[in-house]
């Protein structure tokens, strides 16, 4: 064995990176893994993102590890306590020591003669670039790009006088107090920054073009306060886990069963929480059923009661274009402002933007198709996480590794260098990779990769069944092919 050859390279230190290196860790505790790291810290999202108020939209219970209790009876938690959790499951793990901070993935490339990964990486603390060898590439970069976001091309935006900022790079030196914000967008950054901002601006406006689903939540698990004082911490959080999951899907279920039921009971739990007299319509209809696109959650209503006061309040419909002083609609209504936020959205990118080839010719993504949500057919010894958009992220995440790592048992057992999934001869029926209307994904479709519509070529979102396939049913199939150790 070449010590200088690595097992694994995982790429990104954020949720997926750390969880998948943890279950290395627990189940196949002699694999070599590195964990290459673009940003300085671990935490991917939870150290991007910055902005006032940043928070999970799930709840701990269900976005935590399973392996590891969330230690905390808030169920919906802010970013910093999130980075603390990932940062002392690392450390408990001793998945800390892996990360290489400041290594970006510019290039992986597949040696077939050799059957490795040459991975050219850039070191931005030293500005010069290294290479490395792998036999397993596993990429856990999410799916959105870490160096902007998205942002409309609104008409006169050079013209506005004060600072426009996008929440993904919050300046550490903004200050609102006493200053009068907009707020462009309508998703669940929106839904957090409006209620964060109004504890000390003058005013904050939130414009929103498309209304979205907002459902008050409670902010602590009271279930979970209960069963920490009679029972062990990993019993109650377990117990607190299995029910959040199974009411997440429950409540996913019914909504996209039962779409004007579910639209009746959004709207009269919005009332309930407004001020008397606020108008439903036209701020809180979205033109699209519940679940169509994902739900924003406001944790103990904080989003409703900002609007109670003087200091928030929303302006529905377009946007014509900035002025000098704030924006103006197309209804020719101005809205002042010092501060515009373009809470606009993200933007898709698959694997940190870093070149996948094989025996030196790149591949595109979009020509493969997802083998069980976490290979593409034809590239040998790759997989990736992308984790639930119905439910909680880790918990798909927590499928895949667990599914990996069986994988990887399998290969040993078979004394096999090499597997790879091969898609069926034929024609086979496809569609886009996420069935999901949200604009961010709309936007990418064609760079994502494809999914069929048979298993195992399918994208699925249902963690029971998930559990059952990824679990607890055979890791072999009849699209893997494996190949014995060459060399």
């Amino acid at each position: 064995m070449n010590p200088d050859i690595l097992d694994i390279i995982i790429v990104g230190a954020g949720v997926s990176g750390i969880g998948c290196a943890c279950y290395l860790r627990r189940l196949m505790p002699l694999k070599r893994f590195a964990i290459l790291e673009a940003r300085g810290d671990l935490g991917g999202t939870w150290d991007l993102f910055r902005y006032p108020g940043i928070r999970s939209d799930s709840d701990l219970f269900t976005f935590g590890y399973e392996f590891r209790p969330w230690p905390s009876d808030q169920a919906i938690a802010d970013g910093p306590a999130i980075q603390s959790y990932l940062r002392d499951t690392a450390a408990e793990y001793g998945v800390d020591r892996a990360i290489r901070y400041h290594h970006r993935l510019i290039r992986a490339d597949w040696d077939s003669d050799a059957a490795l990964w040459c991975v050219e990486v850039r070191r931005t603390d030293l500005n010069e670039t290294v290479t490395l060898q792998c036999r397993w590439l596993f990429g856990a970069t999410g799916y959105y790009d870490y160096a902007k976001g998205y942002v409309p091309d609104f008409a006169g935006r050079e013209d506005f006088a004060g600072r426009i900022v996008h929440p993904q790079h919050w300046p550490d030196d903004l200050d609102v107090a006493g200053k009068r914000a907009a707020v462009i967008g309508s998703g669940a950054t929106a839904v957090t920054l409006v209620p964060a901002l109004a504890r000390t601006a003058a005013h904050v406006v939130q414009v929103q073009r498309t209304p979205t689903y907002i459902l008050p939540v409670p902010g602590r698990d009271r279930m979970h306060a209960v069963l920490r004082r009679i029972l062990p911490a990993a019993t109650a959080y377990a117990i607190t886990r299995r029910v959040n999951i199974v009411r997440q899907r429950w409540i996913y279920t019914l909504f996209q069963r039962y779409p004007r039921a579910a639209r009746r009971f959004i709207r009269w739990a919005n009332r309930r929480s407004l001020p008397t007299g606020f108008p439903i319509d036209p701020h809180f209809v979205p033109p699209y059923q519940p679940w169509d696109q994902r739900l924003c959650v406001a944790p103990d209503g904080d989003y409703f009661a900002a609007l109670h006061g003087h200091r928030a309040s929303i302006v529905t419909g377009a946007i014509a274009r900035f002025s000098t002083d704030g924006l103006v609609m197309t209804s020719g209504e101005h809205i002042a402002a010092d501060i515009l936020v373009t809470a606009t959205g993200l933007k898709l990118q698959l694997f940190g933007g870093a070149t996948i080839a094989i025996d030196g010719k790149t591949i595109d993504p979009a020509d493969h198709l997802v083998y069980k949500g976490m290979m593409l057919d034809g590239i040998p010894n790759f997989s990736f996480t992308i984790g639930y958009t119905n439910a909680s992220w880790t918990l798909k995440v927590g499928l895949i590794c667990r599914h990996f790592c069986r994988l990887l048992e399998l290969m040993d057992a078979r004394d096999a260098r090499i597997v790879v999934a091969e898609r069926p001869a034929g024609p086979i029926r496809t569609r886009p990779l996420l069935d999901f209307a949200a604009g961010y994904v709309t936007r990418a479709l064609d760079m994502l990769p494809r999914q069929g519509d048979t298993d195992p070529w399918q994208m699925t979102f249902d963690y029971a069944e998930d559990t059952r396939r990824m679990t607890h049913g055979p890791v072999e199939d009849p699209a893997l092919r494996f190949w014995p150790a060459s060399r």
